[in-house]
């Protein structure tokens, strides 16, 4: 059987691509742009060869998380995996991967956000037995734990913790159990962060 063979990925370190996103985020808040010239016909011609993204951002489905836009980012820079409540199925784990072992990037950052309305459904079904139509209950299954936890935890903004705490297990998950993202973190060419997203101020919060 053949194999692919790892490649020689972005020129940054982790802690250099995770700088770049803070910084862009910085620039979003102040009411910044992506610059002109990484959207032009130079870029798209370069892009079209191959692509080298620096990050695998997964993130919400959410219309109001636009990953390129708050973090300042533009064309071939960011390998976005998306899905309503930033959770990590099969076909989520695959991308997630590709984007590290095959494209080279050398952060992963999952990205959850204020009043997700995922998670909200979660802990209606916790708290109210709501039953969602179609396969909206079962997308939303995997962050119950979140939202357990959560109201464990007492009363307050117990969405908010369930968001963070969602954040956290699916960057868990992917720092001790997924085989093939084992290897680049032990080299130290792989990180792998969680941060949530404030819808008011646009602040891109860190946990890591």
């Amino acid at each position: 059987m053949a194999t692919f063979t790892a490649p020689a990925g972005t020129h940054l370190s982790p802690d250099e691509a995770l700088a770049l996103l803070k910084e862009g985020n910085r620039q979003f808040v102040e009411g910044g742009t992506v610059r002109p010239h990484l959207l032009g016909a130079e870029r798209r011609a370069a892009l079209a060869q191959e692509q080298r993204p620096f990050c695998v951002l997964v993130g919400c489905s959410d219309s109001r998380v636009s990953p390129e836009l708050l973090f300042g980012r533009s064309l071939g820079d960011l390998f976005i995996v998306r899905n309503a409540g930033n959770v990590v199925d099969l076909a989520a784990m695959g991308s997630i991967e590709y984007g590290v072992a095959v494209l080279g990037a050398p952060l992963v950052v999952v990205l959850g956000h204020e009043r997700c309305g995922a998670v909200q459904a979660a802990l209606n079904v916790v708290e109210r037995d709501t039953d969602y139509p179609g396969s909206i209950g079962q997308m939303i299954e995997p962050i119950l734990p979140a939202v357990l936890r959560a109201r464990r935890e007492g009363d307050g903004d117990v969405l908010d913790r369930a968001v963070r705490h969602n954040v956290a297990r699916v960057v868990a998950r992917l720092r001790t159990t997924e085989q093939m993202l084992q290897e680049p973190q032990r080299l130290g060419r792989l990180k792998i962060v969680g941060a949530r997203y404030d819808l008011d101020d646009g602040v891109v919060e860190f946990f890591d």
